[in-house]
């Protein structure tokens, strides 16, 4: 791969072929990394995402090609805020592969995100990021991003597991 060759960033286009291999192949990368899950993902995961991607009509996703290889990937669900009663975008996975990161390839990603989320009249994207994963956080600051929290409250995410492990009652 020269990773001099200029970037491509196109929208995902999951019934094609090269695509929905892209995107399983970049999100195994990213699951197999510190701030992922730390070990690939599962087979049975693999082999229903694409699927699964299909039956969300609210999916939203973008890859970055250098040389015709994939090297980044955004996954985006557009969802809705009853505050505001718009769309909004949010972010739920941002992934450059470890040989191209440090060539702005997640700040081009994200800037067409936006672009996208904009286009679509939403009215503002949203992500989530580890609190140890100052790398990415910095980014996303430099980008606009912030607490939208009133002075002197936090926030927290939480989840409830409905599969695998979940506590019955």
């Amino acid at each position: 791969m020269n990773l001099d060759a200029p970037l491509q960033i196109s929208p995902v286009d999951l019934a094609r072929d090269d695509d929905a291999r892209a995107v399983v192949e970049l999100l195994d990368d990213y699951s197999r990394t510190e701030f992922g899950a730390g070990a690939p993902l599962a087979t049975d995961v693999a082999a229903r995402l694409i699927d699964g991607l299909k039956g969300m009509p609210t999916y939203r996703g973008w890859i970055a090609r250098l040389d015709g290889r994939p090297v980044g990937l955004v996954n985006a669900f557009i969802g809705f805020s009853t505050f505001r009663a718009a769309p909004l975008l949010n972010l739920h996975d941002v992934t450059v592969r470890a040989e191209a990161r440090r060539r702005g390839i997640a700040r081009r990603l994200i800037d067409r995100a936006i672009a996208e989320a904009r286009a679509e009249g939403c009215c503002r994207v949203t992500l989530e990021v580890r609190s140890d994963n100052q790398g990415a956080a910095t980014l996303y600051r430099q980008l606009g991003f912030g607490s939208q929290a009133p002075a002197g409250i936090d926030y927290e995410f939480l989840t409830l597991p409905l599969v695998d492990g979940a506590v019955d009652g």
